[in-house]
């Protein structure tokens, strides 16, 4: 860096006048600090206030990305864990009627052997644990009864039966083991991710945390401003269907069916808007409460979980995850957006929240939030995926 010493005179000109030498000084310093002012800052290993906050965002929205793997993974252990059950109890009731199908058979072998009316090959037939090596002996086969020939069917159906069973219970229980590895994974990646952003914030000093909150204030303020001017295109968009619709009823060129259809699509809209208050009057009942990942309520929850928590609160079952949840409803534009519509973010849409109007939500946003009303556009707009309306 070029430097900024100069000789020292007893004395210097400013515009013409004399000036003492500490002037001089005292502006000379200015100046540097003027220009040390406009210099890129000096890097002392240490990331800048914009990549923490930058590196920060990324871990929150990576954690709630985990969140989502997390809830997909636990919801089908939760599912996998029963049909393994029902196919363990399954295999159970079918293994103790197999042992009474072999008593059965014990029985004819036992009473042939007595009484001498069949060879000792027929009892061990009877008695053996895989005897199809012997049903195929048409001299055996003759010498059975009707009544034994259908025992002996019994037993190999059961036999079958009861093998696929077990079968089907293993393999589910090696897929439960795998489903049960992934959901570890998912924990793990989500308490890491977390760890790593709590651990950079914490290394922030107060005068950087004030200006991140600062930054922070700023994208809420171009946030809300994204939101009134969408509230505006809503309102424009509102007023020209009604006056169209208002234009059209009175038009005499209006037929019975167009009447028909008008009327069929407004009971359609009342009825989703009346299921759409109940949602949202339980979503305003949660804000203030945190958020907690893989949380489906009371105390706390995460984003899918709120939502679909608010859904259920009208008669709406939604499933749990925000991968299935966008599948779960019909796909409208963002200037169609009604209140109750759920929106989506990100490409991995790994976040949701449920829309209230005004370009306005209420969502559990990321960990150590709240649930609260926000803008749309509070991460901005680009990474808004889609909307969705569930009913």
């Amino acid at each position: 860096m070029a430097s900024h010493r100069k000789s020292r005179p007893s004395a210097s000109r400013v515009t013409g006048i004399r000036t003492p030498a500490l002037a001089t000084a005292a502006l000379t310093s200015v100046a540097l600090l003027s220009q040390s002012a406009n210099a890129a800052p000096v890097t002392d290993g240490r990331p800048s206030l914009e990549e923490v906050e930058k590196k920060v965002d990324d871990l929150y929205r990576q954690a709630e990305s985990a969140t989502e793997k997390y809830n997909a993974a636990k919801e089908k252990t939760t599912t996998q864990r029963k049909r393994v059950d029902t196919l363990l109890d399954d295999v159970a009731k079918r293994a103790q009627k197999l042992n009474e199908e072999r008593e059965r058979l014990g029985t004819f072998a036992a009473a042939q052997y007595r009484t001498g009316a069949a060879a000792p090959d027929t009892a061990t037939f009877l008695l053996a644990d895989s005897p199809q090596d012997y049903f195929d002996q048409t001299q055996l086969m003759g010498r059975l009864t009707a009544r034994q020939k259908s025992a002996v069917d019994d037993y190999f159906t059961e036999q079958s039966a009861t093998m696929k069973k077990r079968q089907e219970a293993s393999k589910d229980l090696r897929t439960l083991t795998d489903t049960q590895s992934d959901l570890r994974t998912a924990k793990a990646t989500v308490q890491k991710k977390l760890s790593d952003a709590r651990e950079l914030l914490s290394k922030l000093t107060a005068e950087e945390k004030a200006r991140l909150a600062a930054i922070q204030r700023k994208k809420e303020e171009e946030a809300a401003r994204k939101a009134a001017e969408l509230a505006r295109q809503q309102a424009a968009a509102q007023k020209a269907k009604e006056e169209a619709a208002a234009a059209s009823s009175s038009s005499s060129g209006s037929t019975a069916g167009s009447s028909t259809d008008s009327g069929s699509t407004s009971t359609g809209d009342s009825a989703y808007a009346t299921k759409a208050a109940k949602a949202l009057a339980f979503a305003r009942a949660q804000i203030g409460k945190p958020y907690v990942w893989g949380a489906t309520g009371p105390d706390s929850y995460d984003c899918s979980g709120l939502t679909q928590a608010a859904w259920k609160a009208a008669g709406v079952s939604l499933p749990r995850t925000t991968y299935d949840q966008v599948d779960a409803g019909t796909t409208v534009s963002l200037a169609d957006a009604q209140p109750g519509d759920l929106i989506f973010f990100y490409d991995d849409i790994s976040h949701v929240g449920i829309y209230i109007g005004n370009g306005m939500m209420i969502h559990a946003p990321k960990p150590g939030a709240y649930v609260r009303e926000e803008s749309i556009y509070y991460a901005g707009s680009s990474i808004i995926h889609s909307v969705v309306r569930p009913a």
